[in-house]
């Protein structure tokens, strides 16, 4: 992945005009600004479901119990998916 700087500096190469290299910069400056804010955002509302008591500690065994989880929920579903499946279309 390129980093800003080196993005900057190859749309810099086409510009026409000092000008139009500072729009550029300041686009992506924008850019990185509203992925660092929608970021941070994420992180308050991590932090804020953490404080309220939601969420899971990460440990191996509470890993296995997700996984042991997901793997019913799934199957639950698949079964009743296949219980909605006409009896013409299950052989």
């Amino acid at each position: 992945m390129r980093t800003v700087s080196s993005r900057f500096f190859w749309r810099t190469v086409r510009v026409r005009s000092e000008e139009e290299a500072i729009q550029e910069a300041l686009a992506l400056w924008e850019e990185r600004e509203r992925g660092r804010v929608k970021l941070l955002a994420t992180l308050d509302a991590a932090r804020a479901s953490l404080a309220c008591g939601d969420g899971r500690v990460i440990t191996q065994e509470s890993m296995r119990e997700l996984a042991a989880e997901v793997r019913d929920r799934g199957r639950a579903r698949l079964i009743a998916e296949s219980a909605d499946v006409p009896l013409w279309r299950t052989g």
